[in-house]
């Protein structure tokens, strides 16, 4: 089916939001500082490096199964589903949203994004405070966010994500958006192979890895984050501490900010490369 006017429209915007994912150049202190990181991480033996990095992966997997079978979840894939109907009264199933329009869609996935940029920025405010409980759990909780949130668009653009093949590319996605800038555009090459144009596939054939040691600036990022907000978390305006928690709520939303754009990309993209097929 040829894609609209308004569907090229969005498609053009996709492909100059990939150019400049993919013309992106890191600067020196960038270079400098991963290749540190994987020098440094090198250093461990290798059979510790791999059961690091599978812990890592198994709890991704867990998380993410555990977020897909929750009741909230079961209730956010109901409120997408209802607001589909508002467009179209005869869809029962997430398949069915493919049916809608772009704009549609896009409403109803800008909706979701908007409130987990919110969590997210509420998150980071109340890590601010400093607290040792609420600092300690910040990482599983932007975690669950963001892997939420990744769930939720995909299922908006008629993506269900309890098959291994979609679990398997929302974790994908989650893991290359959460990546530096300057790492992105081979995950976003590899996803863009992977994506299929011509049918829906149920079981995942390609690597089942994620997790590396580029990964794992933005956990060093998060906790270089924890101890500016105890160094600052001291410095009280009226009782308060607005430094500390700006620092918190800023990095947690732009993080969410981060993830949103490109698994919405992702899935925009997925959706009219489908429509195109039929």
């Amino acid at each position: 089916m040829p894609l609209t006017e308004r569907e090229i429209e969005v498609l053009n915007e996709i492909r100059a939001w990939e150019q400049q994912l993919l013309n992106y150049d890191a600067n020196d202190l960038q270079l400098t500082y991963e290749k540190y990181l994987e020098r440094s991480f090198s250093l461990l033996p290798d059979n510790v490096q791999r059961q690091f990095f599978s812990v890592i992966d198994t709890w991704l997997f867990h998380l993410h199964g555990m977020i897909q079978g929750s009741q909230i979840q079961m209730d956010a894939k109901e409120r997408i589903l209802s607001s589909g109907r508002v467009f179209n009264k005869d869809l029962h199933q997430i398949e069915d949203l493919r049916r809608l329009d772009i704009d549609q869609l896009e409403y109803i996935a800008m909706q979701q994004i908007a409130r987990h940029r919110l969590y997210s920025f509420a998150q980071g405010g109340l890590a601010g405070t400093g607290g040792p409980l609420l600092l300690g759990t910040d990482i599983p909780a932007m975690a669950v966010i963001n892997l939420r949130v990744v769930q939720l668009i995909a299922m908006t653009y008629g993506f269900e994500v309890n098959t291994p093949y979609e679990m398997m590319s929302s974790l994908k996605v989650f893991h290359t958006a959460t990546l530096p800038a300057r790492l992105q555009k081979e995950g976003w090459s590899s996803l863009r192979s992977e994506m299929s144009t011509s049918e829906d596939h149920y079981f995942y054939e390609g690597s089942e890895e994620i997790s590396d040691v580029t990964w794992l600036e933005q956990p060093i990022a998060q906790l270089l984050k924890a101890m500016v907000i105890t160094i600052f978390r001291k410095r009280l305006i009226q009782g308060i501490p607005i430094v500390s928690m700006a620092i918190g709520a800023g990095a947690n939303y732009q993080l969410t900010r981060k993830v949103t754009e490109f698994a919405h990309n992702y899935y925009k993209l997925r959706y009219l490369n489908q429509k195109e097929e039929i």
